[in-house]
């Protein structure tokens, strides 16, 4: 089924108000299915309510339009239809609209979400039909949700999925962990994702400032107060993909002020250490480290246009070598009495780093230039 057909099957979900609206990190679960329906490719929603429907607070804030009715809508052709009982990922959405089947969770047991050529009036009805379908089993958070206790286990695993493909080490055991007592307060403020963003940068900067003294005692607390903005840094991307406030300004402001953060950083290193009097060519390598930063950034931005589905090798040297586990190393080195030891590092490392991802871009542009060519 193509994409073009994809995006006009309708989606009707029968909905018990009791079950709805069991709250799963401050969404309603009517709230959560029905924008994972809509990002999953479903745009005429109909909500099936015999009673007051369901906060859908984030869907409305969306502009997601809903119709709710008492009774079943008439539709002809294929409709997804799905219980407001579980708990989907729009990734999955997608795969069942494209196969037009039923999802199942990860372990294989069938969820009241499939697609069927006939609406029929009762849950129950539909269900029965679905066993004739193909199963799609989910690749993302996927589960039933009874009760409570139900809840709990699929919101813990809700929040356990959110980590970036660019967690290193220091993020996944340390950063994200902690972090996440902080993000599951958020949740439930007016807090955005993009003020999470400016606060982790603001951070940064008070860090760079630390190091530009060029002491020991500002060294330790400027990595203190680097990891710390690491720290928060990852809380922005745990809010805006739990409760949907994803953004394309979003994304690149983070990988801007990211940017910024960096090149504060690496300057203010080299004029700390330069003040200490350590007996290394600290200026030389600070203005290395600030020319690989700067030259990286395009690169990047570049890499993330470029990159495709098909050949994800440039993604993950990237991912691979933007982790931020290197606030680690500035706090062991700070404690040390060696950050020279990371601008050498970062002075040599980051010209191989743009370099290497410029050379993986080299395939992928000289194929787009053939393509171009030959239209």
């Amino acid at each position: 089924m193509s994409s073009s057909l994809e995006q006009k099957i309708p989606a009707v979900i029968y909905c018990d108000p009791q079950i709805g609206s069991i709250r799963i990190a401050a969404l309603t679960l009517l709230d959560r299915l029905v924008v994972a329906l809509h990002r999953g490719g479903c745009r005429a929603i109909h909500v099936v309510c015999p009673g007051p429907v369901p906060d859908m607070r984030r869907a409305r804030a969306l502009g997601i339009s809903v119709q709710t009715a008492a009774a079943a809508p008439q539709i002809s052709g294929s409709v997804l239809v799905a219980s407001c009982s579980v708990l989907i990922q729009p990734v999955d959405v997608k795969a069942v609209l494209g196969k037009s089947g039923r999802l199942s969770d990860s372990a294989g047991a069938l969820l009241p979400v499939g697609v069927t050529a006939v609406l029929r009036a009762a849950l129950s009805e539909v269900e029965a039909a679905l066993e004739q379908i193909p199963v799609v089993r989910a690749s993302g958070v996927a589960g039933k949700v009874d009760d409570r206790e139900s809840a709990t286990r699929m919101e813990r695993q809700l929040w356990a999925s959110l980590g970036s493909t660019s967690d290193g080490v220091v993020d996944t055991y340390f950063n994200r962990p902690l972090g996440r007592f902080l993000s599951k307060v958020l949740i439930h403020t007016p807090v955005t994702p993009n003020q999470v963003t400016v606060v982790s940068a603001l951070v940064g900067l008070v860090s760079a400032w630390f190091f530009a003294q060029g002491n020991y005692a500002a060294g330790i607390i400027g990595a203190i107060l680097l990891q710390l903005s690491a720290l928060i840094d990852c809380v922005d991307g745990d809010i805006a993909r739990v409760v949907f406030k994803e953004s394309p300004i979003g994304k690149w402001l983070d990988l801007g002020l990211d940017q910024v953060v960096h090149v504060a950083v690496f300057a203010t290193l080299a004029v700390g250490l330069h003040r200490a009097g350590i007996d290394a060519p600290v200026m030389w390598l600070g203005i290395s480290a600030v020319a690989g930063a700067v030259i990286s950034f395009p690169v990047v931005v570049r890499a993330r246009r470029l990159a495709t589905a098909e050949d994800t090798r440039l993604e993950k040297f990237i991912d691979a070598a933007s982790t931020r586990d290197f606030t680690a190393l500035i706090l062991f080195l700070a404690v040390i009495g060696h950050l020279e030891w990371f601008l050498w590092l970062t002075g040599i490392t980051v010209h191989i780093f743009w370099v290497t991802a410029l050379i993986l871009q080299l395939p992928k542009s000289a194929g787009k230039s053939a393509t171009s060519s030959g239209a």
